[in-house]
């Protein structure tokens, strides 16, 4: 067994006495709490609101069901616990999602004009557009792609941590407007504008 020198043994009892001081400090353990709460909420709140049914059976299901998602991937959509200002973000993104569905309305009636305009193989211009995002949350980049996705003539085909997207659009016209607007909402929804 090797011998310590009266120095050595100084620092590690200074180290003991003083944890913030020249040593690694523990990590605070994170609430698995809230973020379990939360997706068990939205969950149920889906599954009541797309079911429909109100009867004992259904709502044991759902509960269930809901249960055992928000134990196996809550952390995925909260992956560092409570995030500051959640009120503020969800609030964003309400105001955000009307917003959406108004692009997705405009977008089809595009899709629309497209396919039946007499000269539709001159308009129709398929093509891979690649672009650098600003947003730098997962959940942002998550949310941007699948609004990319969602309105048609345009679909998301691949997304980069670090906000490289490549996104097939139908023509010039559905290219064009990205990132555009888009980016830009919901860099204002999560709080990165």
């Amino acid at each position: 067994m090797e011998e310590q020198s009266l120095e050595e043994m100084n620092s590690n009892e200074s180290a003991l006495k003083n944890p913030g001081k020249d040593s690694a400090s523990p990590v605070p353990k994170k609430s698995k709490v809230f973020p379990f709460l939360a997706t068990f909420g939205a969950l149920f709140a889906l599954w009541i609101l797309l079911s429909g049914k109100f009867d004992v059976l259904h709502l044991v299901l759902g509960l269930l069901s809901c249960a055992l998602v928000a134990y196996i991937s809550s952390d995925l959509l909260f992956p560092e616990g409570k995030p500051e200002n959640l009120l503020l973000y969800v609030w964003r993104f309400l105001i955000y999602v009307p917003w959406l569905l108004y692009q997705i309305w405009l977008a089809n009636l595009h899709v629309l004009y497209l396919t039946f305009h007499p000269k539709m193989i001159e308009l129709i211009d398929p093509q891979i557009i690649r672009f650098q995002s600003k947003l730098t949350k997962d959940l942002s980049l998550v949310t941007f792609a699948n609004s990319i996705t969602l309105t048609p003539g345009t679909i998301t085909v691949s997304v980069s941590v670090d906000g490289d997207f490549k996104v097939h659009a139908i023509d010039t016209v559905s290219a064009e407007a990205l990132p555009g607007e888009m980016e830009a909402r919901v860099a204002r929804a999560f709080g990165e504008d």
